[in-house]
């Protein structure tokens, strides 16, 4: 015979909260201590590139941009620097010459609105294929 009571046996449960305070803090703390790069902290010297020379083809367009901002197409300077200017000169220079490769040689201390100027004159004038020249670094 059992004269004992029957008792309930106690079902172990995991509590949650603690483990909820524990990981907030972590991220609290990792939020303080982290630092985040700053852009403006970035020195950039363009272009120069370890890349080998690759030979000219036939349907190459070179268009050069100095320091002062004069744009040259096939090494003949251009009297107007707007993209539709810039545009017409691409489509002469390209003849009959099915999607021409523009080849953009821009001084390192060219701006970089005249560099776009070029890009969109390219999209404007029909030829998607772009190309930057850089030189090897000494």
């Amino acid at each position: 015979m059992n004269f004992r009571r029957a008792r309930a046996t106690d079902v172990p449960e995991i509590n949650l909260i603690p483990f909820i305070d524990v990981l907030l803090v972590i991220i609290i703390f990792l939020m303080l201590t982290t630092t985040y790069a700053k852009f403006s902290g970035l020195e950039i010297n363009l272009p120069t590139a370890d890349a080998s020379k690759q030979t000219e083809q036939p349907n190459e367009i070179d268009v050069t941009v100095t320091a002062s901002g004069q744009v040259l197409v096939n090494k003949s300077p251009l009297d107007a620097v707007s993209v539709t200017a810039i545009s017409e000169a691409l489509r002469r220079a390209a003849g009959d010459a099915k999607e021409p490769v523009i080849v953009i040689n821009a001084d390192a201390k060219a701006t970089h609105q005249s560099v776009i100027d070029i890009m969109q004159a390219a999209q404007a004038a029909g030829y998607p294929r772009i190309s930057f020249a850089t030189q090897a670094p000494r």
